[in-house]
């Protein structure tokens, strides 16, 4: 009786242990998603190579971000050519309302966003993409984008901080300063005027180019891309 209550503990404890095994397997993906099959062929671009004037505010290559430390380890932007191009065409269009675009964060490797989930509360997830179906970021077709006062230089304040996970963040919410919320309704109309790019509802700062879901989920770092095509 005592044999067989032991080979029955034993038997449910591995079973246990097992689940919990699987269930932590599930929660933390080895590698990325397939996502598309077939792709488009990948065309990252640098952004400031592209045009000079965007400004680059890349708080992943710093402490200064919800991290606390750096997860890259240089301050790059990259998009897919179509993707940048259509940012370009926003930014030029911001110029003549005496503004242009400070970039945050664009293409961001997959190990990243699986970084990005598993530190983040599960109440605050909605803020973080999953790295069981991976980020736009990943495709190179995600942009996290602000404004800076041409005339001064200085990156003008929004309803909300970067990256701040709260309601402020929301697109629909109707606090701060009537300034703050004008420029915040600027940026996205820059953005999604032409058509390219639309907004995350949570994130006043991030916006998604319309071709996402043509791009594959990639994991390469910064210093290993190479353009497909010449930058012109």
């Amino acid at each position: 009786m005592t044999f067989n209550f032991t080979r029955r503990f034993v038997l449910f404890a591995t079973c246990l242990l097992f689940a919990d095994v699987a269930a932590v397997t599930a929660e933390a993906p080895a590698g990325p998603p397939k996502g598309c099959d077939p792709c488009r062929a990948s065309d990252l671009v640098e952004l400031v190579k592209l045009d000079p004037t965007i400004k680059l505010d890349i708080r992943y290559a710093t402490p200064d971000n919800f991290v606390g430390k750096a997860v890259y380890p240089e301050a790059r932007a990259f998009l897919q050519r179509p993707a940048a191009e259509a940012l370009l065409s926003a930014h030029r269009w911001l110029k003549e309302q005496g503004y242009g675009l400070v970039i945050y964060d664009a293409y961001r490797p997959w190990s990243v966003t699986k970084l990005f989930w598993d530190v983040t509360p599960p109440e605050q997830r909605i803020f973080v993409a999953d790295p069981s179906t991976g980020s736009v970021h990943n495709r190179g077709c995600a942009v996290d984008v602000g404004l800076f006062d041409l005339r001064t230089g200085r990156i003008v304040e929004m309803p909300g901080a970067y990256d701040e996970m709260t309601e402020r963040s929301f697109v629909t919410y109707a606090g701060a300063t009537a300034e703050q919320r004008a420029r915040r309704d600027l940026l996205r109309k820059a953005m999604e005027q032409d058509g390219y790019f639309f907004v995350l509802p949570e994130e006043w700062w991030h916006f998604d180019f319309k071709d996402f879901r043509d791009y594959a989920i990639e994991n390469i770092p910064f210093s290993a891309i190479r353009p497909a095509t010449t930058d012109h």
